[in-house]
């Protein structure tokens, strides 16, 4: 997760979309609101900072993942800085929200590995009191889907540590593949980890939907 390239970024004053359906087609302008049933993926907002602050930097949360902000201030920098990575086409970040409520509770992120945006690499974090709870589950495609077709990534990649059972679980589970172990490629408090990568091409998710699409004849 690159929480640590925003922490010490110089960024300019932003207005930030009210909370409501995306009118436009161009998620670079406006990223779409995506439904399921137990959850809402929307824009980040503002006043995401203090849920997010608090659900996502306790030590089982941030276990594995790069350091989050240290502040509800510096998600506010981050939230700031998706901002105008978005607007400049290079990443994209949806604020994980239960049906129900409006409380950002996580995040699920892609952001551009080349220039074209051919190929991304996603990540995800939830807080730990909604881990289990059928929302990885139901979130997890939709933003796949947004990857594949509404910025047309052709590979999307994601890195899970090895010990993080429960992050490479939820990965086999949408249907990555696991590709290769990048040997020593994490820091955290000191130690080096191992990395599993895993891979989603658009061609197997678009052959995999079709499959399970109904045909009419």
């Amino acid at each position: 997760m690159p929480f640590s390239d925003v922490l010490h970024a110089s960024l300019p004053a932003m207005e930030y979309p009210a909370a409501h359906e995306t009118t436009t087609t161009d998620w670079r302008r406006q990223l779409p609101v995506l439904t399921a049933a137990t959850v809402t993926l929307r824009e980040l907002r503002a006043d995401d900072a203090d849920s997010l602050f608090e659900l996502l930097t306790t030590e089982e949360v941030a276990r594995f993942i790069s350091p989050p902000p240290s502040t509800a201030d510096g998600f506010r920098r981050f939230i700031q800085w998706a901002a105008i990575e978005q607007a400049a086409g290079r990443y994209a970040c949806f604020a994980v929200v239960p049906a129900g409520t409006d409380t950002a509770v996580g995040i699920f992120q892609v952001r551009q590995l080349d220039a074209a945006f051919d190929t991304a690499e996603w990540g995800f974090v939830m807080g730990s009191a909604y881990w289990g709870t059928g929302i990885f589950a139901q979130a997890a495609p939709m933003v796949v889907e947004f990857a594949i077709d509404w910025i047309g990534v052709r590979r999307l990649e994601a890195r899970a540590a090895v010990q993080n059972g429960r992050g490479n679980g939820a990965l086999a589970k949408v249907g990555a593949v696991r590709e290769a172990v990048l040997r020593q490629s994490f820091a955290r408090h000191g130690q080096h980890y191992d990395q599993h990568l895993w891979s989603i091409l658009a061609d197997d998710w678009k052959a995999a939907r079709s499959a399970r699409t109904p045909q009419v004849h």
